[in-house]
């Protein structure tokens, strides 16, 4: 048995408090990782408040971990004691379904979510099944690169299973926790991109890697812009006029949703959609392979997430940073 001392909250819209728990043995197939670092995601808030009625309390969020690995089971041959290691928002797999035997391990019906009937990273220690641990590649910066094991994956899934072309043009809803990695990204990717974003945060859009920005709450700088887009990737959870969106894009455009926006969506089949062959699609973060590759892609071209730390034991004053909706742009819980 290992005790593992952590922070929960123990109802919905709960403060955290300190909490104590056991480990069993470690199984064949798991890894236990001493947390050096947590990010601290909107779907971690989401859980706290149960917005998803699956929170089950007490709750130990924290689904962007880096640390090392300090006990690996019998079975596991590719991790080792001592390797530096992140764990994003699965924490297991079924690996039988047809799914995992594709690749597609995210999609798996059976995979464990890292806070989800289980305690996250908001501890000492975390454990999971080591398919799901990936390591950190020496030429990153740990302390930084918690939020892409999460944010950063979620955006950088879809250029991945949509084949998009360095030659896209790529625009950007929302930029904040998402949005600004997605910037990154496509501008290191090759893409010509464009935020829609707020005026008071045009100037940093372009320092990220956009080449135009779009105010995003004025409606007839949208349906007026001259810019088409290949790939417009949504990271926001409210309404917008999505026909205004995809009057955007070119022929053979695509809306992608990442953003958890739980609201219908009001979509008309004309004239946009019809007869310019639209495409509409969602995706959740990405599987291992993908979070593998999505790290070396982000070392390679140095990407990291712009953050604040604190604490881990001010974890009451992060998450009331993060409702704020002033951080810039993720926080990340550093042990104390």
């Amino acid at each position: 048995m290992k005790t593992v001392h952590a922070y929960a909250v123990k109802e919905s819209k709960g403060t955290f408090e300190e909490f104590e728990y056991e480990l069993d043995h470690i199984g064949a197939n798991e890894v236990d990782i001493d947390v050096e670092s947590c990010g601290i995601c909107h779907s971690d808030i989401s859980m706290v408040d149960n917005d998803w009625e699956m929170s089950q309390y007490p709750l130990v969020p924290g689904h962007e971990v880096i640390g090392k690995v300090s006990s690996v089971g019998d079975h596991v041959t590719h991790l080792s004691v001592g390797d530096r290691v992140g764990l994003g928002w699965h924490a297991g797999y079924c690996m039988v379904c047809d799914q995992c035997m594709s690749g597609d391990h995210n999609l798996c019906n059976d995979a464990q979510a890292t806070i989800g009937g289980r305690h996250g990273g908001f501890a000492d220690t975390v454990r999971a099944q080591s398919a799901s641990v990936v390591k950190i590649p020496d030429s990153l910066n740990a302390k930084e690169a918690g939020p892409l094991l999460c944010g950063g994956i979620t955006v950088f899934n879809p250029f991945v299973q949509l084949d998009l072309s360095p030659t896209s043009s790529v625009g950007v809803i929302g930029i904040g926790g998402l949005g600004h990695l997605a910037l990154k990204f496509a501008n290191a990717w090759g893409c010509e991109v464009t935020a829609f974003t707020s005026e008071s945060k045009e100037e940093e859009a372009l320092e990220m890697g956009a080449h135009h920005t779009i105010n995003s709450r004025d409606m007839d700088a949208i349906k007026n812009t001259d810019l088409r887009f290949d790939l417009v990737i949504s990271t926001i959870n409210v309404p917008l006029d999505w026909n205004a969106v995809l009057g955007t894009l070119k022929t053979h455009g695509r809306l992608h949703m990442v953003g958890a926006l739980t609201e219908p969506m009001e979509i008309g089949l004309l004239p946009h959609m019809l007869f310019n062959q639209l495409t509409l699609g969602a995706s959740p973060v990405g599987p291992p392979v993908i979070i593998r590759r999505m790290l070396d892609f982000a070392a390679r071209h140095q990407i990291a997430p712009v953050t604040e730390h604190y604490p881990m034991s001010k974890v009451n004053d992060a998450f009331e940073r993060l409702r704020s909706g002033d951080a810039r742009y993720r926080i990340i819980l550093d042990r104390d």
